[in-house]
């Protein structure tokens, strides 16, 4: 390196983000994600012993996926290399491959990849990894916001150690923001910096345990902060409040939030828990998720998780979806607020959902030779066929019910409708056993 290029490296790490610069070489220095990087875990000791398999980590952004994989380019002795799949193409990937080989000829090291949002690659481009991976040339290293289970490659997902990041928690925020004003080659230790504990605190919930929103906060306040007369830049509650007015959301319409968040929301109503679904509700609301989205997974809970124990409830369902198209938010708020409200409050059956999957499976795998004769259709002369010849009208009938034969000779006596005892379904299951009943007193 000669003194010009030396003087550029030194320019930009001098003007990059803290984030940038404040980003850990060691696995010592990595905070958080104790469950996976604490000394004696599994992904620890592989970085230590250089003994690194293909993995993928998932988790949400700042979390220190790109921080893990930059401490293993420190640490590592085979060849490192890095490539962001939002800007890469199959012939970046092409060529790393063929490097990747004369380096494991020749010298016998392997390539280690790091590919960052590696789900942004599509099924050609991870295909093209996959014999290089499966050979042990290339060691991958995939990162990713989406689930891998779901956006990466299933055979690259079946060679790879899946390793899930989480959000940091509170006091490792503050670990973060205490390195950054002490650390002065670095981060802002050269200047007199002073954080109050609540300002701390504060900055630490607005990131929701997101390293680099924390970092990127502390760093606006202190450069927008007028020192004071002894040259201390003070960092306040107000100071921070005033900066972000607004929490940072890591709510993607089209990420693993998106679904872990509406999982959450029908579980909680089909846990008959208002206040749990209002919340997850209000958060999806508040993040600008598709008020057509929650409506239908409503109508669908509905038939699903309550079915006939209220039958209103897919009526309720069904007019909400309507009406908050034909209203729009911010007013359809309310009225998909009174459709989780009266959904976690009603009785649940899933009964109907129950039967039909039974249904299905006699219908794919129960061979049926025809159906019964006094079912079949006779309008236009089939009844010369013998077609609907037999066929017991039940309306002409005590109760508008007559006992025969509905289901084809192969599953006679097969049930798939087996009422439970909450709400409305009582009544139908005690109706179809006093049918039942007087069908038995009429044989004997």
């Amino acid at each position: 390196m000669d003194f010009f290029q030396y003087l550029g490296e030194k320019r930009l790490k001098k003007e990059s983000p803290l984030a940038y610069k404040l980003r850990p070489k060691r696995l010592e220095e990595i905070v958080g994600q104790e469950h996976i990087l604490g000394e004696g875990k599994p992904l620890y000791n592989l970085i230590k012993n250089d003994k690194l398999t293909s993995i993928i980590l998932y988790g949400p952004p700042g979390t220190g996926k790109t921080t893990i994989a930059h401490v293993i380019a420190q640490v590592t002795n085979n060849i490192f290399k890095s490539i962001n799949a939002t800007i890469a193409g199959i012939n970046d990937i092409k060529k790393i491959i063929e490097e990747a080989k004369l380096e494991f000829s020749q010298g016998g090291r392997r390539t280690i990849l790091f590919i960052d949002e590696i789900h942004r690659f599509n099924k050609l481009q991870q295909d093209a990894l996959l014999p290089s991976v499966e050979e042990g040339i290339i060691v991958l290293i995939g990162a990713t916001t989406e689930n891998p289970f779901y956006e990466v490659n299933k055979a690259l997902v079946s060679r790879s150690l899946v390793f899930e990041l989480f959000p940091l928690k509170e006091e490792d925020i503050i670990k973060i923001i205490n390195r950054a004003i002490s650390d002065k080659e670095n981060g802002l230790g050269e200047m007199n910096i002073k954080v109050e504990e609540n300002a701390k605190r504060l900055i630490a919930r607005l990131s929701n345990g997101d390293a680099r929103v924390a970092l990127n906060i502390l760093e606006a306040c202190v450069y927008s902060t007028k020192p004071l007369e002894d040259g201390t830049i003070m960092i306040t509650q107000d100071t921070v409040g005033n900066l972000s007015n607004r929490k940072i959301s890591l709510y993607d319409a089209t990420g693993d939030m998106h679904y872990d968040t509406i999982s959450a929301f029908i579980k909680s109503v089909r846990g008959s828990d208002p206040d749990a679904a209002l919340f997850y509700l209000a958060k999806m609301l508040d993040s600008g998720e598709d008020i057509k989205f929650i409506a239908r997974r409503l109508i669908i809970l509905a038939a699903e998780d309550i079915g006939l124990a209220d039958p209103m409830a897919l009526n309720v369902a069904t007019s909400a979806a309507w009406a908050c198209e034909f209203v729009g938010m911010p007013e359809a708020r309310i009225i998909l607020s009174e459709a989780t409200i009266y959904l976690a409050c009603a009785p649940k059956s899933n009964s109907a959902y129950l039967a039909i999957e039974k249904a299905l499976e006699d219908a794919k795998n129960t061979p049926i030779k025809s159906i019964p004769m006094h079912l079949r259709m006779a309008s236009h002369g089939e009844e010369k066929l013998g077609h609907g010849i037999g066929y017991l009208y039940p309306h002409d009938f005590k109760n508008h019910w007559v006992k025969q034969q509905y289901l084809p000779d192969e599953l006679v006596g097969r049930r798939y409708y087996y009422p439970s005892e909450m709400g409305k379904e009582r009544e139908i299951k005690e109706y179809i056993e006093n049918l039942k009943k007087e069908d038995s007193n009429k044989s004997s």
